[in-house]
């Protein structure tokens, strides 16, 4: 073999290594992945698994597992109240690098049903995806609650139409609005407003 030929296989074998090496680096990357759990049991799965990572010692593999809430205010008998709300309901975030072991550790913790994916290979989430959740429950996106009906009274407190006293006539609690009708100038008027901007009588 000449000298020549011999360059061209190293070359070529320095090339097939390189690409192993992409190929293990992809399998090595930490992405995250969506379980899925019984409702209800999402906090009980992420404390599990956390349990799990330690007494099992794959925190090289398992590095978070998050469960995105958001804040909720409710407002019950003029009292504010805030509650954590679950943005999917039924899911748990973790970061891994996905191989048998932690995906053996993740899938056989309590509470969880299966990974989002096929039954043996789970797909990662976008980066672009979890960075958009994340962001949501980090960002106190407030969402008021108020136990209001058709046919009650409410004082508005703020706006244009402070002081005065409406009638409900549609409730929106989707939206956290209200439509009223107010006596103004002696005349019903429909008005528009936010939970916020009320109060029950």
């Amino acid at each position: 073999m000449t000298e020549k030929d011999e360059n061209i296989v190293n070359e070529e074998i320095t090339e097939e290594s390189k690409d192993e090496a992409k190929t293990s680096d992809k399998k090595n990357q930490k992405r995250w992945y969506i379980v899925h759990t019984y409702s209800g049991y999402e906090n009980k799965v992420k404390s599990n698994l956390e349990k799990r990572i330690e007494y099992m010692n794959m925190a090289d593999k398992i590095f978070r597992v998050e469960v995105p809430q958001k804040t909720v205010t409710q407002i019950k008998g003029g009292r504010k109240q805030e509650k954590e709300e679950k943005i999917f309901p039924g899911y748990v975030l973790v970061e891994m690098i996905m191989d048998e072991d932690s995906w053996y550790v993740v899938r056989h913790t309590a509470g969880v049903t299966k990974f989002v994916g096929s039954a043996k290979k789970p797909i990662p989430a976008k980066e672009s995806e979890i960075k958009k959740i994340i962001h949501r429950s980090s960002t106190q996106t407030q969402k008021v609650e108020m136990d209001v009906k058709v046919g009650e009274k409410v004082r508005i407190i703020s706006g244009p139409f402070a002081e005065f006293v409406g009638d409900i006539t549609e409730v929106y609690p989707d939206k956290a609005k209200l439509r009223a009708m107010v006596s103004i100038f002696g005349r019903e008027t429909p008005v528009e407003l936010e939970y916020k901007q009320i109060q029950k009588l």
